[in-house]
């Protein structure tokens, strides 16, 4: 220690770092002071949780189970770009991208997440992969039970992830709004499917279930 800082030290008030000496009446209760907070709860009514039964929802923004969401017309957001992937810093998410084809078209654009696995054994709910994805694919709900009897359980896969159809729309795979492109999707332009994607669905995949309660809500963009 420097001539400087020792005489600063020596110049500092011994009010500021000294304990507080205990004197009268305080000095008296000091055995006791450590049960202030005890004492204090005493006569207050408890707030017991009666889970599972009556479970307690959780704050709006609570940070729970993932889920894949879909465009107002059916069709996945996800890219499959990995980027949720990348910015995991557990590890935990896994994703394998395959290519649209015009027979096969399960997301705007080239591309769709073809696999995607969480491990909930490995997520520390941190929310980093949400902030990552580019198109809001990957959000966050406040389900908060994600327990499992079985390890292979805690591993969930895009089945297990994607969000349920809205009602009146049509299950992917099938085309894009005709004249819209994947900037239109990422917008918010697309409002709900068309006519011409209920027929194609109605050509390729007759026995599909959501045929019988789509709704057109939308025209296809005219050139």
């Amino acid at each position: 220690m420097t001539e400087n800082n020792a005489s600063q030290w020596d110049t500092l008030d011994e009010k500021l770092w000294a304990p507080r000496k205990r004197t009268g009446l305080r000095k008296a209760l000091a055995p006791v002071e450590g049960f202030g907070v005890t004492f204090s709860t005493l006569f207050r009514k408890p707030t017991t949780e009666e889970y599972p039964e009556k479970p307690v929802p959780p704050a709006p923004r609570y940070h729970g189970r993932h889920q894949l969401n879909r465009y107002d017309d059916g069709l996945e957001r996800c890219v499959g770009c990995e980027l949720c992937a990348w910015a995991c810093p557990s590890d935990a998410i896994f994703v394998e991208a395959g290519a649209n084809t015009p027979d096969a078209q399960y997301s705007p654009g080239e591309r769709f997440g073809k696999v995607y696995q969480i491990n909930y054994l490995r997520c520390i709910f941190c929310g980093f992969c949400i902030q990552a994805c580019p198109t809001r694919a990957l959000t966050m709900t406040t389900n908060f039970e994600v327990a499992g009897p079985t390890r292979s359980s805690m591993i969930y896969e895009k089945k297990d992830l994607l969000a349920p159809l809205k009602e009146g729309t049509l299950a992917a795979p099938h085309p894009m709004v005709e004249g819209m492109t994947d900037d239109d999707y990422y917008n918010g332009k697309i409002t709900g499917p068309t006519q011409e994607q209920v027929d194609w669905v109605k050509e390729h995949r007759p026995d599909e279930p959501t045929l019988a309660t789509v709704k057109v809500q939308q025209e296809a963009a005219r050139a």
